[in-house]
């Protein structure tokens, strides 16, 4: 039997929160920061340094060390630099353990070691990490010992924004403050705060650690670039909500108790729908914290895994033809006191506020899908987006029977009098109830569809931050807010304008809403004769960035300046251009020096065995001739596709860096490496398994 383990007892028992604050700060310093944290006040030096120093007692008192500003670049991983607590040891040779409000407040990280796209030259070094004091302090406990970690934002010199952070906080203003300016005109002179709340499901995979590291397309890029399907896969779909096995039951219970002493209220786990695939789904919380908690979530499977003798798979795509892996991120608005944005009700024909803030987010992911698709976008995710398991490339909106019946009705008549009702579900079992049944179904391949009370967004990659959606989704839903609030102010007759501005949003942009198979080939067809767009790939995406109109709505809110968005497409592109050249170069690797010679030595050995059995004779070598006859055709092509990827390799890697070079990697170099994977998959399927040099898939799905 497992130890048990007392949830309550343990959950943020690593964390900095408001309980150990309110316990620990002096009155007074504790209403301070407070207001610090719920209404943007600022926070002297003087309360810093009383906030510095219990946080630090706290942290030693848990075994911390060392501190460490951490915070997320845009290497689409976190970043800390670690310092002890110690001071200059004193004239007896003894040293104090110290941590002032200054070093809690700001923290000076190499801003040149980072990628800035431009915003930094390499000779310009500083840059600054900003306490976060909204998303709290925690103490992570690992080889390492233990250490302090406080989130933080992380600018340049000059004050651009260079991580994931910043522009998300910026974004949370903008919304907070066009939200509350929207439900000011329904009446509400309650609410102080309109909060995103965010929670991101993680899908993963788990692999054997020797396996993967006898695989060096895995360790070199986290996905597989060569690989013949075993003889099953999901097609049972039996491994779905499966009985989890015990190692892995061992592994997520390991998992779940550091997340939970982090914090982080990991609450659902699942088998997913390919072998070895799962899943972690947290409880909401504000868009800020949710991104922390992912990034701790991703970093904490990683941990545990090498532990239990696994390996973590992040990347969406790391086996091709199976089920690959996203993070779908669940958004909704909350107001201080409770009152959540995008609660229908029962009659939603009723609830005009609900109906004004549908609309507008109709509007917005209409107006900005490009935006949308973008954030969405990494290497990983071409491997996945548009694939029979995962949204379309299109975005659109699914509403379900009972919303979109309402929509019809406000677009078709000009008013909505009724809401499709739920029903009950006969089971008819007597010893069963039968159950209440939701008025809409689900609609798993929709990109960005509505579940009741929140959007969720299904494109975001397993591996990628859920930072870039939401400041999105938070930035174009505030601008339509701010649209509304300027028609509505300036009306004579509220009541009037908003049912006409409710049915002037949905007319216009009814076109983004799509109930049906968003994988059939003809959703494709309607969404392009819908003029929606369809952008299949990173290297399309990233330009929807730098357009004047995203720059403009950037701008007005003050999310992102020119600067940071031109820095930032530089960034992408120059990211998607290493990542494919990696991928690119560990494939030129693997085929000439595990590949190649492998089938070279079978098709040796088939022909010594042909040599052999000739010199008997009388026996019919029909077969192995066939075979290698085959096995060197196959041979012949890969050798000659590795050769085209190895030259197209050297003329990308010899281009200048930017939308050209990734554009290139993307047109030329990634068809190449299918060209190569063709012939290579096939002969995995002929060769002799003693002879191939690397784990199949069937090994590394079912071996765990």
């Amino acid at each position: 039997m497992s130890e048990y383990v007392n949830v309550v007892e343990i959950f943020g028992e690593n964390v900095f929160n408001d309980a150990v604050m309110q316990a620990r700060l002096p009155k007074k310093v504790y209403k301070e920061l407070k207001q610090t944290i719920e209404e943007g006040k600022e926070l002297t030096l003087e309360i810093a340094d009383v906030v510095a120093h219990e946080m630090k007692e706290w942290a030693i008192e848990k075994g911390a060390t060392h501190y460490s500003h951490w915070f997320q670049p845009l290497t689409g991983v976190t970043a800390e630099k670690h310092d002890a607590f110690i001071t200059a040891p004193k004239s007896d040779g003894k040293v104090l353990m110290s941590f002032s409000g200054k070093e809690l407040i700001k923290g000076e990280p190499d801003a040149s070691s980072f990628p800035s796209g431009g915003l930094r030259a390499t000779f310009e070094a500083r840059g600054y990490t900003a306490w976060d004091c909204t998303s709290p302090a925690f103490v992570r406990q690992d080889a390492a010992g233990a250490t302090l970690c406080i989130p933080t934002a992380f600018c340049s010199y000059t004050g651009e924004a260079l991580d994931q952070k910043t522009p998300l906080l910026r974004s949370m203003e903008a919304i907070n403050k066009e939200a509350l300016r929207l439900i000011r005109l329904f009446g509400n002179t309650t609410s102080k705060k309109v909060t995103p709340s965010v929670g991101a499901e993680q899908e993963y995979f788990l692999v054997d650690a020797k396996k993967f590291m006898e695989r060096k397309d895995l360790v070199y890029a986290g996905r597989t670039l060569f690989g013949a399907m075993p003889p099953k896969g999901q097609e049972l779909d039996d491994h779905y909500f499966g009985t989890i096995r015990q190692k892995i039951a061992g592994y997520m219970r390991d998992v779940n108790e550091e997340l939970w002493r982090l914090g982080v209220s990991a609450k659902t786990q699942h088998n997913e729908a390919a072998p070895a695939q799962h899943e972690l789904a947290p409880i909401y919380a504000p868009a800020n914290i949710a991104v922390d908690h992912n990034q701790i979530v991703m970093q904490t499977l990683k941990r545990v895994a090498r532990k239990h003798g696994l390996k973590c798979l992040l990347h969406e795509k790391p086996f091709a033809g199976v089920n690959g892996s996203g993070k779908h991120d669940n958004w909704s608005l909350v107001t201080d006191d409770g009152i959540n944005l995008l609660e229908p009700g029962k009659t939603p024909h009723e609830n005009i506020q609900f109906l004004l803030v549908l609309s507008c987010i109709l509007k917005a992911v209409d107006e900005h899908a490009d935006l949308l698709r973008e954030s969405a976008a990494d290497v990983g995710n071409d491997q996945r987006l548009g694939s029979n398991e995962a949204p379309p490339a299109i975005i659109s909106i699914y509403l379900g029977d009972q919303l979109e019946d309402v929509v019809e009705q406000l677009v078709s008549t000009g008013t909505a009098d009724h809401s499709l009702k739920g029903g009950r579900l006969m089971t008819g079992v007597r010893t069963l109830p039968d159950l209440a049944k939701d008025a809409t179904d689900r609609n798993r391949t929709s990109p960005f569809a509505f579940t009741g009370n929140k959007f969720e967004f299904r494109m975001v990659g397993s591996s990628d931050s859920v930072a870039s959606p939401n400041i999105v989704l938070n930035t174009i839903v505030a601008q339509a807010f701010r649209e509304a609030s300027e028609v509505l102010e300036s009306a004579e007759n509220f009541e009037i304008a908003v049912h006409d501005l409710i049915k002037k949003n949905c007319a216009e942009h009814q076109r983004i809403i799509f109930n049906g198979n968003g994988y059939s080939e003809a959703w494709v067809e309607e969404a392009k004769r819908r003029g929606l767009s369809n952008i299949r790939s990173m290297v399309d995406a990233i330009p929807a960035l730098v357009s004047d109109k995203s720059v403009a709505l950037f701008e007005k809110f003050k999310v992102f300046t020119r600067a940071e968005l031109e820095s930032r497409v530089e960034v992408k592109y120059e990211g998607y251009s290493k990542a494919i050249n990696v991928e690119a170069r560990a494939m030129v690797d693997i085929a000439g020096k595990q590949i190649i010679p492998a089938v070279i030595k079978y098709v040796k050995n088939l022909a010594d065995t042909i040599n052999s059995v000739n010199g008997v004779g009388g026996i019919d070598v029909s077969v192995e001739m066939e075979l290698l006859t085959e096995t060197s055709q196959l041979l012949k092509e890969t050798q000659n596709a590795w050769k085209v990827l190895r030259e197209r390799v050297e003329a990308a890697s010899a281009m200048k860096p930017g939308e050209q070079q990734a554009r290139y990697y993307y047109e030329q170099v990634t068809t190449a490496m299918e060209d190569l994977r063709s012939p290579v998959d096939q002969l995995e399927m002929i060769v002799d398994k003693s002879v191939w040099p690397m784990p199949s898939y069937g090994d590394l799905m079912f071996e765990v």
